[in-house]
This record gives structure tokens, C-alpha cells and sequence, in this order.
């Protein structure tokens, strides 16, 4: 698996540096009126990814905590589904009780229940 990571981290890496030397081109970058700023198109389009990953690792965090708190502010729901879970759980076992309850009634593997015939004739 070690392998398999340096693979694809040796691969992004890879094409990221010739990324940027094919993309040198300088492009002006303006942010607000006024301010403005001039870097090579490569570095424009890495700076913007990585805000953008930033963004949605922020994003699903938020997410995450939103989902925290809501659970926290709904214990009756938590309690219901530990219930139901118990249950679930329950119903498991008894599953199970009664699969090896039958799988004891069958006969042991290499016999049959048919009677056997001598060939004698």
C-alpha cells in the first residue's frame, strides 16, 4: 500500500512541476479596483485550487459541527435509535440461535440420509 501512495503522490507531483513550467505565461490578476498584481498562470491557477480545497474541507467540517450540535439538541432522537438498535441487536441474536438450531438437525458432511444398497447383487 506504502508503494501505491508514493505512486500517486511521486505522479501528482510530477505533473503539477510540469504544470508549471508549460504554464509561464504571466496573467494580471486584479482584485479589487485598484489592486492588482501580475504572476504566472501556473501559480494563479494552483493558488485558486488550493483555496478552493481549503474551502470545502472548511465546508464539510462546518457541516460535520452543524450535524454535532443538531444531535446534541435532539436527545429523545439519539434515545430512540439506541432503542432500536438494542433491538436490532436482539433480533440478531436470536437470528442466529436459531441457524445453528437448525444446522444442528442436518447430518454431518460425507453422510447421506438415503439408505445404502450393497452391490453384491
Amino acid at each position: 500500500m506504502r508503494q501505491l501512495n508514493f505512486l500517486l503522490i511521486f505522479s501528482f507531483s510530477l505533473a503539477m512541476v510540469m504544470f508549471t513550467l508549460e504554464n509561464t505565461a504571466a496573467t494580471t490578476v486584479k482584485f479589487l479596483p485598484g489592486v492588482s498584481t501580475t504572476l504566472p498562470l501556473a501559480v494563479v491557477l494552483l493558488l485558486v485550487g488550493g483555496i478552493g480545497a481549503t474551502a470545502a474541507w472548511v465546508f464539510a467540517v462546518w457541516a460535520g459541527v452543524v450535524k454535532q450540535v443538531e444531535s446534541l439538541n435532539n436527545p429523545s432522537e439519539v434515545e430512540a435509535q439506541q432503542v432500536r438498535i438494542r433491538e436490532l441487536e436482539e433480533d440478531v441474536q436470536r437470528y442466529r440461535a436459531a441457524v445453528d438450531a437448525q444446522l444442528g438437525l442436518l447430518p454431518p458432511a460425507g453422510e447421506s440420509s438415503a439408505p445404502q444398497t450393497s452391490g453384491n447383487g
